[in-house]
């Protein structure tokens, strides 16, 4: 249930909240739904919920069909199975082998799941719209039989189902899985155990091939449960599920089954499972190897690599050989499919999105640092070897963040975070970063889903459209005023003679004693040694800076911390725009550049920062997934504050209930109302602000089929393959 760790380090987050009103229930279900009257940013919540039908099953469709789908739909090369090989290897790359096998475990990363979601039984599938859909070489079915006074799904076992020592998957899987991740054995080692700490018990059902799973609280999402599913073999031992998985894969029941691993070569061998029993896997092995993104366009060149996730820049190195024509090159060497000065760069795993990167003058500027002129034409043999490739490309289910930290400081003040909220231009963020890549450059609507998904709609309304204007008089409001700095006579202090880099925090140490004046190269300072010069407010270069803003003698100066790092370069670059954005408003920024690997741990675990850019994944189910993300922190029995995974440090009892309410609505259609309702209100706080879903970019062979830019889709391993 737990959702992929954030685009940086910390443990998996969920989405937010929602409340619901009878009288929107015939709309609550479409993509976009109709919009509900609103006074100002105050939503009307309904206090009570009609009764809703029986859940019947989770199979998609219905009215929801002819909705929107997603922006950019997944682009894999689909073909046939018929016309994909039945033969070959094919090598994927990845950031790391995994570390483990137990995709429960805190440490499980990428490659975990990629090695669970061909290895193990997945119950239910993602479509190209991110519906779950139940997977019929596991499940005849799977059916809410009852929903009161308990709820009750019960699973009825594809027959055919085996674990590769030949033994059947049984309700004894389902039980044993249900009591290592329920949270009350101290044996097992579990990340989490949402979901499955709601369920009473387990049991047997007509035979051992049924499993009837009774909930002690309903679970609106409950076909998230048993995915990826283990045998009892690990999930009935302590021993077996905190260690051994470490190191020894379990029992494989999917088209595939780990075959080998070299940990000095850094490759790990699936091959296909003799014992499956669905369509037979048309590759014979398919091979995953740790490959630095810095090197996957020469894996990919040199045959080491068949599919690559790529940052923009490599793979702008492949469209720019691609896209032109074979007789000749254009003459400075650059892509006809990409334009502008910059491109969005992929982090590595366990990195936060990141997208954009900073011009220099005279030539374009590239993310990794190279220039994009002449001097940067790839060589004849380089050249022959591209022209094999392709680049897949489609929106990932994730979103890149601005944080605002609402613990303490100025923006403790919920008008101070939504004057930040309508001063950022998110739309022309948006397209800075998509726009060179093909893809469309729409800013994201919601904290909780991504456009395509059921239920998705735009909330931001709910703090309002960027307008300046607006934001400088949220400022006055909360008592932040122009031209209110140091007491006369005092001297600025000494920056090394780096203009903008001032302490920031009192009126008298930043050069501007009256709060006037052109005082914008603070909103490019980068405070890591190495300043920068910032340039005025750069939405299309139209705007300069406005006097800074002061209160009780204080300059407003946020910390906006950034990681270091060419690989974080493009994060930087939307941290500029971010803050010449707000330097347009009165706002100073101080850039601070931290090391990449404590970015996550070290600042926006432990609050150390002001403003941060940072990812969170989106899935289908938000109810449960995305609490701990939203939820209002508690203080401990020390003192402390215990925020789970909300790391602006700022929430509502309101958006609680609203979860907690979509949690257990088991009417879909209800459920998304809730949800939708609890987004705006997660807008309405203005304490985090979704600016863009994030690219996603795959290298492959040109003949590598049914793979590639998956999107909001999981992949179906056993179609993977080569192009007969």
């Amino acid at each position: 249930m737990a959702r992929v760790a954030p685009l940086s380090s910390p443990p998996s987050p969920p989405p937010g909240p929602g409340a619901a009103a009878a009288d929107d229930r015939s709309r609550a279900g479409r993509t976009r739904r109709a919009r509900r009257p609103r006074r100002g940013a105050v939503l009307l919540a309904a206090a009570v919920l009609l009764p809703l039908p029986l859940l019947a099953g989770c199979s998609g469709g219905g009215e929801e069909d002819d909705a929107e789908g997603p922006p950019a739909p997944r682009d894999i090369a689909t073909v046939p199975r018929a016309k994909v090989a039945d033969r070959g290897a094919l090598t994927w790359a990845v950031d790391g082998l995994p570390s483990t096998y137990n995709a429960f475990q805190s440490d499980a990363d990428a490659a975990t799941q990629r090695v669970a979601g061909a290895v193990l039984p997945t119950l239910f599938t993602l479509d190209e719209r991110g519906r779950p859909q139940r997977d019929p070489d596991y499940l005849v079915s799977a059916a809410v039989t009852q929903r009161r006074p308990r709820q009750v799904v019960v699973y009825k076992l594809n027959p055919k189902a085996v674990w590769g020592d030949g033994g059947p998957i049984t309700a004894a899987d389902f039980e044993a899985q249900w009591k290592a991740l329920r949270g009350k054995d101290s044996a097992f080692w579990a990340a989490h155990n949402a979901g499955y700490d709601r369920i009473d018990r387990v049991e047997r059902g007509a035979d051992d091939r049924e499993v009837k799973v009774t909930f002690a609280k309903s679970l609106a999402d409950w076909p998230a449960l048993f995915t990826p599913l283990y045998p009892k073999s690990v999930m009935g031992n302590g021993t077996a599920f905190n260690d051994s998985l470490r190191k020894e894969a379990p029992q494989a029941a999917g088209p595939f089954q780990v075959a080998a691993r070299d940990d000095k070569q850094g490759t790990l061998t699936l091959a296909r499972n003799p014992r499956w029993w669905g369509d037979r896997a048309r590759l014979e092995k398919l091979v995953l190897r740790a490959v630095p993104r810095d090197q996957r366009v020469e894996a990919l060149a040199s045959g080491k690599a068949d599919l690559a996730e790529l940052t923009p820049a490599a793979a702008e190195r492949i469209m720019k050989v691609t896209a032109a024509p074979k007789d000749k090159s254009d003459k400075d060497g650059r892509s006809p499919g990409l334009t502008g000065s910059r491109s969005p760069v992929t982090p590595p795993a366990g990195h936060p999105s990141v997208v954009g990167s900073p011009s220099a003058p005279g030539g374009r500027a590239r993310p990794d640092g190279s220039r994009l002129d002449g001097a940067n034409k790839p060589a004849a043999a380089d050249v022959t070897a591209l022209r094999g490739l392709v680049v897949r490309k489609s929106l990932e289910p994730a979103y890149t963040q601005l944080a605002l930290n609402a613990a303490s400081g100025p923006l403790a003040d919920e008008r101070v975070r939504r004057a930040i909220a309508r001063a950022v231009d998110r739309k022309a963020l948006a397209e800075y970063v998509l726009n060179p890549l093909g893809l469309p450059a729409q800013p994201l609507g919601s904290h909780l889903l991504v456009a395509g998904q059921p239920g998705y709609e735009d909330n931001s309304d709910a703090v309002g459209s960027v307008d300046p204007h607006a934001a400088m008089a949220l400022l006055t409001d909360a008592g932040w005023k122009e031209g209110h700095g140091a007491a006369p006579g005092k001297k600025a202090a000494d920056t090394g003679g780096v203009p903008g880099l001032g302490k920031g925090d009192d009126g008298d140490e930043d050069g501007d004693d009256d709060g006037g004046g052109d005082d914008q190269s603070n909103a490019g300072a980068v405070a890591d040694g190495k300043a920068g010069h910032g340039t005025a407010y750069d939405n299309g270069g139209k705007a300069g800076a406005a006097p800074a803003r002061f209160k009780d003698g204080k300059k407003l100066v946020l910390r906006f911390v950034l990681p270091k790092g060419s690989g974080a370069e493009p994060l930087r670059a939307v941290g500029e725009r971010i803050a010449r954005q707000l330097d347009a408003i009165g706002v100073r920024t101080e850039l601070v550049a931290v090391d990449e690997g404590g970015f996550f741990k070290d600042h926006i675990a432990n609050g150390d920062f002001d403003l941060a850019l940072y990812g969170w994944p989106t899935g289908p189910y938000p109810a449960t997934d995305a609490r701990p993300v939203f939820a209002k922190p508690q203080p401990a029995a020390d003192g402390s504050l215990v925020v789970e995974q909300n790391y602006t440090r700022v929430g509502t009892d309101q958006i609680d209930r609203l979860f907690d309410q979509a949690s257990t609505e088991l009417d879909d259609e209800a459920s998304r109302d809730l949800i939708g309702r609890a987004d705006a209100r997660i807008w309405a706080v203005a304490a985090s602000l979704p600016l863009y879903q994030r690219p996603e970019l795959v290298g492959a062979r040109k003949t590598v089929v049914n793979a590639g830019a998956f999107g909001l889709a999981s992949p179906r391993y056993q179609d993977i393959g080569f192009e007969r």
